[in-house]
């Protein structure tokens, strides 16, 4: 089965920021720091708000395909997983990003990347998001 997230319904965000808070809790730290997923204003509340996430490239992704090291490799399914000590932390990984999904983690100074464990869909309060199961043909390319 693969699954991936995906931005269901964006006019009922709130910017609540519970996903991205969830995010960071999985490494066990309160705050944004961590969180691979961000929610932001599109322009004042009035005109709502952006969920930034990995949208699960098809192969090659363009972070991976970017990367001079290999330090991005595939997922068994989609996305890509990073190995941090191939990274070289040059950060061509963010700017080839189409979604502008692949962030940065201050703290270590490399990536951070989506790993596809769904739990900011669990914590969407309002059904934004969700972790859906998908057909690998109809991914985003």
């Amino acid at each position: 089965m693969v699954r991936r997230l995906a931005v269901v319904d964006l006019d009922r965000c709130t910017g609540c920021q519970l996903c991205m808070i969830n995010c960071s809790r999985r490494f066990g730290v309160g705050g944004f720091g961590k969180s691979t997923i961000h929610v932001k204003s599109a322009g004042g509340v009035e005109r709502g708000f952006v969920v930034v996430v990995c949208r699960a490239c098809k192969e090659p992704a363009p972070c991976a395909k970017a990367c001079p090291v290999n330090a991005l490799e595939s997922r068994k399914g989609l996305g890509v997983t990073l190995n941090k000590d191939k990274c070289i932390s040059c950060g061509k990984c963010v700017e080839a990003c189409p979604m502008g999904a692949v962030f940065w983690d201050e703290e270590i100074d490399k990536p951070a990347i989506c790993v596809y464990c769904g739990i900011c869909a669990k914590y969407c309060p309002h059904g934004v998001i969700a972790w859906e199961e998908i057909k690998t043909g109809s991914v985003v390319s």
